[in-house]
């Protein structure tokens, strides 16, 4: 095994072994899985596109049934008072009532195929606003994933600024009682407790990187506050490694998988549809229609048959047939066809940019992780001498042969070096995480 390799395998055992605490349920601590579930349910722009996605099942729906003839019913009553027409198609000067019945209905025979092209319109909206959702879903957790992550990075700086301080006060300690025997300076003590001074505020900042960390997650939740809001760490066990192939390769499977190329393809498909339906306008379109009506009249002083009687009497069908054949539409139609071209190709540049920005995205991940797992290497090596060197300079210092000085810029040099070391570590954790969720492994 080479020497990469075996840092390699000391990251994934030491990555999160720090951070191990009680099971969830017993200190209502949270895990990622939960963290990730909780928000793709709760968080409200997830909950936006998913009202958009039922909107357009409404659409599908709508056209779908758009293929069903129209059916109508109507009935009225009039009244007419002073000189009116009478039975006899004379005019006279009485009042008169008239009541009206019917039954209509229409379909639509052809229409340049303007139907089956809507509704094929809306299914690949929907399957457009589908991928949207689930891309809003997979923003939402890879946020989570960042912040839990981040929460993480935090916990531990706070560790190393806790020692830090424990280191300071320990020294300020026995500082103090060499100065009550005479074996110290009252300048030693004052500039070791100027030094624990200063760690006491990079704990502080620590502390409230960590707060601040906590409300990005809880935010990100939708939960009210952060209070009580504690994570609970991954499972140690879990191999984080760099996936096979590289960038290219990820990108490959990507393309298939990730709902925002999903999503952009519905459009661009849906920009052709578009086209054909612009271009039906120029197809002449057939229409049957059909009804029953029937009418009851009344003239006051005049004798009329009875209500049913007329009712039965005045009965009357008709079916009728009509086409349009559009001759010029002021241009309208041309210039609509024209139109729906030009968002074609406009969407067709949407697609490659989305298809581009993913590449990127991926290459990013990638070369980050390869960066992370370098920093890592070279960061374990730094520490490894950061943590002799502060050995032997605490030592001598304790043996009056280093000074103050000396002692906290070795202090301060050993901090940096675990600090970057826990930077590398998270960002490498983060990173294939992200790797394989673009693979379309579950973040959990």
């Amino acid at each position: 095994m080479n020497r990469s390799s075996i840092y390699i395998s000391a990251l994934l055992f030491v990555v999160l072994c720090p951070l191990r605490s009680l099971n969830a349920q017993e200190n209502g601590a949270w895990d990622l899985k939960r963290c990730i579930d909780y928000a793709t349910e709760h968080n409200l722009t997830v909950k936006s596109k998913d009202i958009s996605m039922q909107q357009n099942q409404l659409d599908l729906s709508t056209a779908k049934f758009s293929r069903l003839p129209d059916l109508s019913a109507s009935a009225s009553q009039n009244f007419s008072f002073g000189r009116g027409l009478s039975e006899a198609n004379t005019y006279v000067n009485t009042n008169t009532a008239s009541t009206s019945f019917s039954l209509g209905a229409s379909l639509n025979v052809f229409n340049g195929f303007r139907v089956n092209k809507t509704i094929k319109l809306n299914a690949l909206n929907l399957e457009a606003a589908t991928a949207d959702l689930e891309k809003a879903r997979d923003d939402i957790r890879i946020q989570v994933v960042r912040a839990y992550v981040q929460i993480l990075y935090n916990q531990e700086i706070m560790k190393v600024a806790q020692s830090q301080v424990a280191i300071d006060s320990a020294q300020v300690e026995r500082l103090r009682a060499m100065f009550s025997t005479g074996k110290a300076s009252a300048a030693e003590v004052a500039r070791q407790e100027a030094s624990l001074g200063q760690s006491r505020l990079t704990l502080t900042q620590a502390a409230n990187s960590l707060e601040l960390s906590l409300l990005d997650l809880t935010q990100l939740l939708e939960l009210p506050s952060p209070e009580g809001f504690k994570i609970q760490p991954p499972d140690t066990s879990h191999t984080y490694l760099l996936p096979a192939g590289g960038p290219d390769t990820i990108y490959e499977e990507a393309l298939g998988i990730r709902p925002v190329i999903k999503a952009e393809e519905s459009r661009l498909k849906a920009s052709d549809v578009n086209i054909a339906i612009a271009k039906s306008a120029w197809y002449p379109s057939i229409s049957l229609s059909g009804g029953l009506g029937t009418n009851y009249y009344v003239s006051k002083g005049y004798p009329a048959a009875s209500f049913w009687n007329q009712l039965s009497n005045n009965f009357s069908q008709y079916v009728g047939i009509s086409l349009n054949i559009p001759i010029f539409h002021k241009m309208a139609t041309k210039n609509s066809v024209k139109g729906a071209k030009l968002s074609r190709l406009q969407q067709q540049i949407q697609f490659e940019s989305v298809r581009k920005g993913l590449y990127k995205e991926i290459q990013q991940a990638w070369y980050n992780a390869i960066a992370a797992q370098s920093k890592f290497v070279s960061c374990s090596d730094a520490l490894s001498s950061a943590e002799l060197s502060f050995e032997l300079t605490q030592a001598k210092y304790e043996n009056g042969k280093a000074n103050v000085t000396e002692f906290n810029e070795s202090k301060n040099a050993l901090m940096k070096a675990q600090s970057d070391l826990l930077q590398a570590r998270y960002e490498y954790m983060f990173n294939t995480k992200l790797l394989d969720f673009y693979r379309g492994s579950e973040i959990q």
